[in-house]
């Protein structure tokens, strides 16, 4: 199973190449792996210890952001390296000040892995929910540097609960500890023998809340939403954003700020042909008479919904929506897509009462009206993120003996 493994990375890299001719993503993906051990090499000092985290992307980073800064703040002088496989982290957190070095992880072969293990030196490796890589685990396994998965999450139709996922399993079995975020990933993997796990909760809520205590001031939106009733849309695709449209049509005196999840150029025009009286982020004023605002800027959602009265979480008609906490966490309702089961925070959500779910037109007219009447839904919601901080702390207490040591 393991040729089989190596041959998959191999032409998942060599797909990569290709797409890179005309894929931005794919582009940055394909030249940040370009002479990626040399760069490493001349940045970190192989001599000295560090703590190895890695994260699959943007979200994974900020999930596993408070358990960072927690350990910098208690212990400022330990060296952290960070790694991302995604683009969309990387290229938004290349210079976060935390860390000694960020990079982009290098395919998961057995010489990269015993190259970057051996650059890093770590003395522990801490994954941020999912992202396992046999090489690394496996070389990490062999040298003794204890590797933790925060945040974890497992569901029972996954290839590592089928009878033919041994290799799966096999990578799981390197983990020292899993600090899972439910009874039912705890159980599944008590299922395959793993009993090294502590259910932890999810270390998001911790991040939310502290955005929402202390959002950066944005004085465009501040200018935009001043008195207004503000709609937000959060990571929107072109399913999502049809489906606003139609909604701000009828809500005219509502404001609608859309953020979509891809800011090139074809999509930031298709939305403004969506919603003809628009402005986008990036012009030098906002005019309060324009009754949307496009946010064509990355990073900035999280510290948008502080100005919403609603929000609508988009990628609900694809894969799986994106992050209903942060606007949550500030107080405020959510709506998304009907592709949310994979995601217990939203399914959480629309069972106190504090998120609907949509497939049309009218299913987005009725959760706005409903969501929108009175101010319990967003109470709700706010109550519901709050209750759930904590898992930081329970995930620090544990790795500070480690740490001690």
């Amino acid at each position: 199973m393991l040729w089989l493994y190596n041959i998959g990375i191999q032409f998942y890299g060599s797909i990569i190449a290709i797409f890179a001719l005309f894929n931005r993503k794919a582009a940055l993906f394909t030249k940040g792996r370009v002479n990626l051990l040399k760069k490493v090499g001349q940045i970190i000092d192989p001599t000295k210890k560090h703590i190895w985290f890695h994260f699959a992307s943007l979200g994974e980073f900020e999930q596993g952001r408070p358990v960072l800064e927690k350990i910098k703040k208690v212990y400022p002088g330990k060296r952290i390296v960070i790694t991302f496989f995604s683009p969309s982290g990387y290229e938004i957190r290349k210079d976060y000040p935390e860390a000694d070095g960020v990079f982009y992880l290098p395919l998961d072969t057995s010489y990269n892995a015993n190259k970057l293990i051996a650059a890093f030196n770590p003395e522990m490796v801490i994954f941020t929910k999912y992202e396992y890589w046999y090489h690394y685990y496996n070389t990490l396994s062999t040298r003794q540097i204890p590797i933790f998965i925060i945040s974890g999450i497992f569901r029972p139709g996954q290839i590592y609960f089928k009878w033919y996922g041994g290799f799966n399993r096999k990578i799981l079995s390197f983990v020292s500890h899993f600090f899972v975020q439910n009874e039912e990933s705890k159980n599944l993997l008590q299922q395959i023998n793993i009993a090294n796990v502590t259910v932890s909760g999810d270390t998001r809520f911790d991040r939310v809340s502290e955005n929402a205590q202390s959002p950066k001031q944005l004085e465009i939106v501040a200018r935009f939403s001043k008195n207004e009733k503000v709609f937000i849309a959060g990571s929107s695709w072109p399913e999502d954003e049809q489906l606003i449209s139609e909604l701000a049509k009828v809500q005219s005196d509502w404001k609608f700020i859309i953020a979509p999840h891809e800011i090139d150029r074809n999509h930031i025009s298709n939305i403004e042909r969506l919603f003809p009286n628009s402005i986008k982020f990036s012009n030098a004023g906002v005019e309060n008479t324009a009754q949307v605002l496009i946010i064509d800027n990355i990073g900035l959602l999280s510290s948008i919904y502080q100005y919403g009265n609603i929000a609508y979480i988009g990628g609900g008609f694809g894969v799986g929506i994106h992050n209903t906490l942060e606007a949550a966490a500030f107080g405020i309702p959510v709506i998304f897509g009907p592709n949310y089961q994979r995601f217990q925070e939203a399914k959480d959500l629309i069972s106190i009462g504090g998120a609907k779910s949509i497939s049309n037109n009218a299913e987005l007219n009725n959760a706005f009206k409903s969501l929108t009447s009175t101010p319990e839904p967003g109470q709700l919601a706010g109550r519901y993120v709050d209750e759930q901080k904590g898992s930081t702390e329970k995930i620090f207490n544990y790795l500070f003996s480690r740490l001690e040591q």
